[in-house]
């Protein structure tokens, strides 16, 4: 990553990149949807997510970590929903991106089977049309084989293509999920001891 980029961060005394997080309270890091449920059952506020998210992608590989500095500061027992949301939160992110990463796959599976079953059928009706063919005939062979070399590379783009940002996506939920978490004058809480077991 460009070093004009980090530069925008903080390291801590351990070389690790820091996400900085301001909020007045709690509540302004969660969901409004439904404020009846318990920190732990909401959804994280989507602004603060896409940030977690868009500062992980420009940190890259280097390590980091979170800090969160609240106006109104937060007990021991919120400091540890926040991080358990923040976790949880993550993880169900990684399936999300999982599972749409098998839908591909299944996806580009069935795509493959019908593009070499097309192509079947295309060498096998041009074999069987022969030398002397109507137009209509002649459009109709050559069709078959358009379609089954879409069908084809269709297939193979996802497996030399687009499922790599999806695994990377992935890597990067996993590590956010585990990224400490500081607020500031308290020590640094690390999710792995609070997270449900993966």
């Amino acid at each position: 990553m460009s070093q004009l980029i980090l530069n925008r961060y903080e390291q801590n005394d351990q070389g690790a990149f820091i996400i900085d997080v301001a909020a007045e309270r709690v509540e302004d890091l969660f969901s409004n949807f439904d404020k009846r449920a318990p920190y732990i059952r909401r959804d994280l506020d989507q602004a603060f997510v896409d940030y977690l998210i868009d500062c992980a992608r420009e940190i890259g590989h280097d390590p980091f970590v979170i800090r969160i500095e609240l106006t109104h500061p937060a007990d021991d027992s919120k400091r540890q929903r926040i991080v358990k949301s923040i976790s949880s939160y993550f993880l169900y992110l990684r399936e999300l991106e999982k599972d749409l990463l098998r839908h591909m796959f299944r996806r580009s599976a069935i795509l493959l089977n019908i593009g070499l079953a097309i192509l079947f059928l295309s060498v096998f009706f041009n074999q069987w049309l022969g030398e002397e063919r109507s137009v209509v005939a002649n459009v109709f062979a050559e069709g078959l084989t358009v379609a089954a070399w879409v069908s084809l590379w269709e297939s193979l783009a996802v497996f030399l293509i687009e499922w790599l940002p999806h695994r990377k996506t992935i890597a990067l939920y996993l590590y956010l999920s585990s990224t400490p978490v500081n607020f500031p004058s308290t020590h640094d809480i690390n999710p792995a001891f609070l997270a449900p077991n993966k």
